[in-house]
Order: structure tokens, then C-alpha cells, then sequence
């Protein structure tokens, strides 16, 4: 009986307390820099491009389903972004166009895998290597930046009353997420789909629909985190948004154990990542070597997954 009220603890509890524990670790190990008020808000920045591409594949995730291509919708928006402003665009649509783009080519996953049966899994995977040639290609595998007007980067840069903008904009896009899953229609037949897909097509649910809704906007903010990075460096490479797969994931994997147990939500999610941007953040500070982050990031997604299973075990 104490074994089961451990697990039970452990798995409600168990990845806030490790936050809490990594906070008050880099904060003994380097006070001045690492537990100031201006490194916490430069942490919000950090996290910002992380959070957005995050809420996305927590949709496609709340119906059971994957998008392995996000990295790759992310690199190919930043890219597009960035050489529609060379060209003279407003910036307005250097910002919209590629997000519509991929927003489209997210309802083609969604549209593949409910029209087809195949599996999420393939379909995004070989919908990710078709983007990153394309990418590639597009670029010639060079990093456009020569030429970028300085208002493209405003979005990116720009801070407001000692807050980044970016970090304003993940509050906003976390807020809404968050509305749009708990209080509407439409997040309650995602959460739906994702517990029993075949219960909630007999209740009248559209099922192919909301799936490919749910995949349409997952590329939509993948796309956004691609274009918002291409803003805050001022360039835009290839493959400058693949490192954003493997972490989102482990935000997500992150945020099922915590708030909604075992499910994909979105204010996990956000805690999620605010846990990896604390760890790589203070890492940085400690000048460990940047590998060792990727190694920590995999970890932490097996450790997750594990904390998960334990409960499901008892």
C-alpha cells in the first residue's frame, strides 16, 4: 500500500519536483548569474520559439498521433520568411505566407493518414525528408541572411517594458491554446478522439476533420516558431529548425505528467519546456558541452515516459 501511494505521489508530482530541484541546484552552483531576474527573463525568450512549435504537436498529440516533420515545416517557414523579405515583401507576409503554407501542408499529414490509414508516423516522417530537400534545394543549402531588412527583426528583438516580445507572444499563444482545449468544442473532441477514436466517430464526432484540423495547425506553428527564429537571428538556415523536433516531443512527454495525468495538455506542455529552458540555460552557464544537453533531452523523455508507466503498473 506505501509502494502504490509512492507511485501515485511520484507520478502527480514527481517532473515538478525536479524542476524545482534543477532551479535550486544552478542557483547554489552560480547565484550571480544563473538566479537573477534578468536571466529568468531571458529564459522566457529562450523557451518562446520551443513553446510555440510545442502547442502544436500537443494537438496532434491529444488524438494519439504524431508529426515527425515539424522540425522540417520549421526550418522550411524561417527560410521562406527570410527570403520573402530579401525580396521585398511586406513584412506582414513574410510572416503569414509560409505559416499558411504549412499550414496546408499539415492538413495534407492529417488528410494521408485518415484517408489512407497510414500510420502518422510514416506519413510525417517522409513528409519531413520532402521538405528538408525541398528546403535544401531552395537554398542551395546556404543560410539566407545577406540583404534581410532590419524591420523583419523587429518582432524578434524587440523589447517592451524590459520584456521580449517573443516571450509576450508565447503568453498569448499559451493562453489561447489553453482556452481552445479546455473550453470549446473543438478541444473537447480532440481529447475525444484521443481516448477512444472509434466511441467518439458512433457519438457523431467528425473524426477525419478534426484530425486534419488538428495536423493543419500543428504546421501552422511550426512554421511560426521557423519565421519568429528567422526574426530574432536575422537569418534563416536549412536545417536551423530541426534541433525544435526531439525537444517539443519532450516537452509534451513532459506535460503528460503533470496538470492532466497521462494527457497531452497544454499548460504541461508549457511547463514542460520552461523545465528543458531552465536545464539548457543553466548548463550554458556551467559551460557544459552542448551535446550533453541533446543526451539529458533523451533522457528526460525516457524518464518521463517511465514516471507515466509506473502509475499505469500499480
Amino acid at each position: 500500500m506505501g509502494r502504490i501511494k509512492y507511485i501515485g505521489i511520484l507520478k502527480a508530482y514527481g517532473t515538478v519536483l525536479a524542476g524545482i530541484v534543477i532551479i535550486i541546484i544552478f542557483s547554489l552552483l552560480r547565484p550571480d548569474s544563473f538566479a537573477t531576474m534578468s536571466n529568468f527573463i531571458n529564459i522566457t525568450r529562450q523557451i518562446s520559439l520551443l513553446v510555440v512549435i510545442s502547442l502544436g504537436a500537443t494537438l496532434v498529440m491529444s488524438i494519439e498521433e504524431f508529426d515527425l516533420s515539424i522540425g522540417a515545416m520549421a526550418s522550411l517557414g524561417g527560410v521562406l520568411a527570410a527570403t520573402f523579405a530579401v525580396y521585398g515583401l511586406p513584412i506582414w507576409l513574410c510572416f503569414i505566407l509560409p505559416v499558411i503554407i504549412c499550414l496546408m501542408i499539415g492538413f495534407l499529414n492529417g488528410y494521408i493518414v485518415t484517408k489512407f490509414k497510414v500510420l502518422s508516423f510514416i506519413t510525417t516522417l517522409a513528409m519531413g525528408t520532402i521538405i528538408g530537400g525541398f528546403t535544401f534545394w531552395f537554398t542551395g543549402g546556404a543560410t539566407v541572411f545577406e540583404k534581410i531588412p532590419e524591420s523583419f527583426r523587429y518582432v524578434g528583438s524587440k523589447i517592451i517594458m524590459s520584456i521580449p516580445l517573443l516571450s509576450v507572444i508565447m503568453i498569448i499563444f499559451t493562453v489561447t491554446f489553453w482556452f481552445v482545449m479546455r473550453h470549446t468544442v473543438f478541444g473537447r473532441k480532440l481529447y475525444a478522439i484521443g481516448g477512444n477514436e472509434s466511441a467518439s466517430e458512433v457519438s457523431g464526432i467528425n473524426v477525419k476533420l478534426n484530425k486534419n484540423v488538428a495536423f493543419a495547425i500543428c504546421g501552422a506553428m511550426a512554421a511560426m516558431a521557423g519565421v519568429l527564429m528567422a526574426s530574432r537571428l536575422g537569418s534563416a538556415h536549412p536545417t536551423g529548425g530541426d534541433g525544435f523536433f526531439l525537444q517539443a516531443y519532450a516537452a509534451v512527454f513532459l506535460g503528460r505528467t503533470v496538470f492532466m495525468e497521462g494527457v497531452p495538455n497544454i499548460l504541461g506542455t508549457f511547463f514542460g519546456a520552461a523545465i528543458l529552458g531552465v536545464l539548457a540555460n543553466g548548463l550554458t552557464i556551467l559551460q557544459v558541452p552542448t551535446f550533453m544537453q541533446d543526451v539529458l533531452t533523451g533522457a528526460i523523455i525516457i524518464i518521463a515516459v517511465i514516471v507515466q508507466k509506473l502509475g499505469d503498473s500499480k
